[in-house]
């Protein structure tokens, strides 16, 4: 079976986004792990399956897949890579589209500088939303994790997320936390863990150890997270430039009750084909 898929990236974060198969065997997770090696495969963080619209006000319904085969709710620079490929195509309208997934409608603009923009709706901070397992919501929990104690903060971006503070991410243990963080008990579905550096109300930087991916150059809900998070408890401004590894996203957010926005770059890396 002969499947053509366009690559793409959001500064660093990579994706295969392809139309569903009418055979829905392609969608299984020990396919979607070999198509997302990076050696033997095409190599991808996500696979974005665009389906059939579900409802009269949406342009698509897509689905997300990580690349260990499990299919999650949200992905935040897939959303603005779908949006982006749909302009190209010339389907928006005045720059403009609604996409429908898994976690809801989402809005997505082409600015003039050809970033891209999508209302990722309302941070959810009930421990109930992600799942996690606490006793009531609040602006930081403790999470005793491989020996130690952490203090993290949880939202909900459409997918679960869990944010540790550190004082550089440079320095931060990611490859040794992120899993544990990811895999704790107190997450039934596994959890996105983020690690912040604040460096000033402006400003922060973050690396993100994505469940099911491992650690990605970039995450566009642990973006919107980790900006939650420091602005519920004080310590952002509602524009925060986000530095990551693949480069620089931008998070606005207006407070609690108000949608969060998330804004960067795409780029189509190559389309191509490949025999299933």
């Amino acid at each position: 079976m002969r499947i053509d898929f366009t690559k793409m990236h959001g500064v660093g974060n990579d994706f295969i986004v392809f139309d569903a198969p009418p055979d829905q065997f392609l969608l299984e997770p020990g396919r979607l792990r070999a198509l997302a090696d990076r050696r033997r495969g095409i190599g991808f963080d996500q696979a974005l399956v665009l389906a059939a619209p579900r409802r009269a006000d949406s342009a698509l319904f897509y689905r997300i897949f990580n690349a260990d085969g499990d299919e999650v709710e949200q992905c935040g620079n897939g959303a603005r890579c779908i949006a982006a490929l749909l302009h190209h195509r010339g389907l928006t309208r005045e720059g403009a589209i609604t996409l429908d997934s898994p976690a809801g409608l989402i809005h997505a603009r082409i600015e003039d500088d050809e970033r891209v923009s999508v209302n990722m709706g309302v941070p959810n901070f009930d421990p109930g939303s992600l799942p996690f397992a606490a006793d009531a919501a609040a602006d930081s929990y403790p999470l005793e994790v491989g020996g130690r104690v952490l203090e993290i903060g949880v939202v909900a971006i459409g997918n679960p997320h869990a944010v540790v503070t550190v004082d550089s991410v440079e320095t931060a243990p990611v490859p040794t936390l992120g899993p544990l963080i990811e895999a704790h008990p107190r997450f039934p579905r596994r959890v996105n863990a983020g690690f912040l550096e604040l460096v000033s109300r402006g400003e922060v930087r973050l690396r993100v150890y994505e469940r099911g991916a491992g650690e990605t150059l970039s995450c566009g809900t642990g973006a919107c997270a980790a900006v939650a998070v420091a602005r519920r408890r004080g310590l952002v401004d509602p524009g925060v430039r986000v530095g990551v590894r693949g480069g620089e996203l931008r998070v606005n957010w207006g407070g609690p009750g108000e949608p969060i926005w998330l804004s960067g770059p795409t780029e189509i890396s190559f389309e191509g084909h490949v025999e299933v």
